[in-house]
């Protein structure tokens, strides 16, 4: 008599570091190697361009202004507004995030891999997160060295990066959250790529 064989498990992963980590490098890499990649980020871009879901709710929350010439959210107006008020940034969360869980779920009803890895960008400051992973991963680096990479990535001033960082969970708050830290200071692409090589095999992939 034949036996079924018991589907693997789910490993459901949450990637998360500061702005210039290299946390979506990570997630790339995992992603070759099999993992579904969730991207928090990137639906809520998706919500707030040109006719995104959000849209509508934003020009009537906060102003026509704030919504640029092509239909999609003028980013430099909002975040100049939500750096000096935090009730503007708790309004936006409220418009975008339900769209974002929504968009989640349908991804992985979806998803037809046994590793779901969550990229999200401010996983340490939404404890919610947490209970809904198996694990943590965590891309750390010098602050130094997000800084440097983020100019030569974006071109932003010293400023503007150091009022993100500040919004942003610290590196130890990140580092206190973390089951596992790929440490990428100082890591060639190709030694970077190895370290990841060697996380995925670690779950299954």
């Amino acid at each position: 008599m034949s036996q079924t064989v018991p589907p693997s498990p789910t490993w459901r992963l949450g990637l998360t570091g500061g702005i210039g980590s290299g946390k979506s490098t990570v997630a790339s890499m995992l992603q070759t190697h099999g993992a579904t990649v969730i991207d928090a980020d990137a639906i809520s871009r998706a919500c707030t361009a040109p006719s995104g879901l959000a849209i509508p709710a934003i020009a009537t929350t906060f102003g026509a202004e704030f919504v640029a010439a092509d239909g999609s959210l003028d980013r430099e107006r909002m975040r100049s507004l939500v750096f000096e008020k935090p009730s503007a940034r708790q309004a936006l969360e409220a418009i975008v995030h339900p769209l974002v869980g929504g968009e989640i779920r349908r991804q992985i009803d979806t998803a037809a891999t046994s590793c779901l890895v969550f990229d999200i960008p401010l996983l340490v400051e939404s404890p919610r997160w947490r209970i809904q992973l198996d694990r943590v991963l965590v891309v750390d680096c010098l602050p130094t060295t997000q800084k440097e990479r983020v100019r030569e990535r974006s071109g932003w001033s010293d400023a503007t990066i150091d009022a993100v960082m500040r919004n942003q969970a610290t590196r130890q708050q990140r580092l206190a959250a973390a089951d596992v830290v790929v440490h990428n200071d100082g890591l060639t692409l190709a030694q970077l790529q190895r370290v990841v090589a060697q996380m995925a095999w670690a779950f299954g992939l």
